[in-house]
């Protein structure tokens, strides 16, 4: 008996389904690694796997051994067919400081060494202007200074908060430390600085024209 074929919309929920749980495995996995994103790409040959790191070695492991055992974890646990892992270097793309998700995880990991965190926010500030953002917001949240739960917020710069720039070019990041008074959350939101975006034009100055 053949099997019944899928509708098409239904494959593409269990493919998008699919990939979330990769990229939530990945980064519950390589995390402490320094691992900031992933992309994932079905080719004839299986599927490939592009993982973008703050510091690639660490996340290959000695003799590949992370590597790996992530790939035997994706073909076993997760269903992954031939999985290709491929691991890149974030500093060769782009200022590591454009990915919000490395400015989040240096806040929290300094969080976790005593550092207070007014001082690694004004950091993480310096480095993102430096780098070039065009602006950025950082959020950290818990037990600030009291017992109650509060957060703090740091705005520079344009940052849009709504339409379609918000949604296809800001990038966000959210990350959680676990200190003795509780958990902390960090927020990040960077509007990168090499984008072009819809409230930025330029008017061209009317063509000369000869006279008769």
């Amino acid at each position: 008996m053949s099997q019944r074929r899928l509708p098409i919309y239904k494959k593409i929920v269990e493919e998008n389904m699919k990939k979330w749980v990769i990229r939530e495995f990945l980064e519950y996995k390589l995390s402490k690694y320094g691992y900031i994103d992933s992309e994932i790409l079905k080719t004839p040959l299986g599927t490939r796997i592009v993982i973008y790191a703050e510091r690639p070695s660490r996340i290959i492991g000695r003799k590949g051994a992370i590597v790996k055992e992530v790939s035997q974890i994706l073909t076993t646990k997760l269903g992954v067919e031939n999985p290709q892992i491929d691991v890149i270097d974030v500093s060769k793309i782009e200022a590591p400081e454009m990915f919000p998700k490395v400015v989040a995880y240096r806040i929290a990991n300094a969080m976790a060494k005593g550092v207070r965190f007014r001082r690694v926010m004004f950091v993480a500030v310096r480095q993102l202007a430096e780098a070039g953002a065009k602006g950025f917001e950082i959020v950290v949240s818990g037990k600030l200074a009291t017992e109650r739960a509060k957060f703090e917020k740091l705005t520079v710069g344009k940052l849009y908060k709504n339409g379609h720039d918000a949604k296809n070019r800001v990038r966000r990041a959210v990350t959680h430390v676990l200190l003795k008074p509780g958990i902390y959350g960090v927020e990040i939101r960077i509007t990168p600085g090499t984008l072009q975006y819809s409230d930025e034009f330029k008017v061209k100055p009317p063509l000369k024209t000869e006279s008769a």
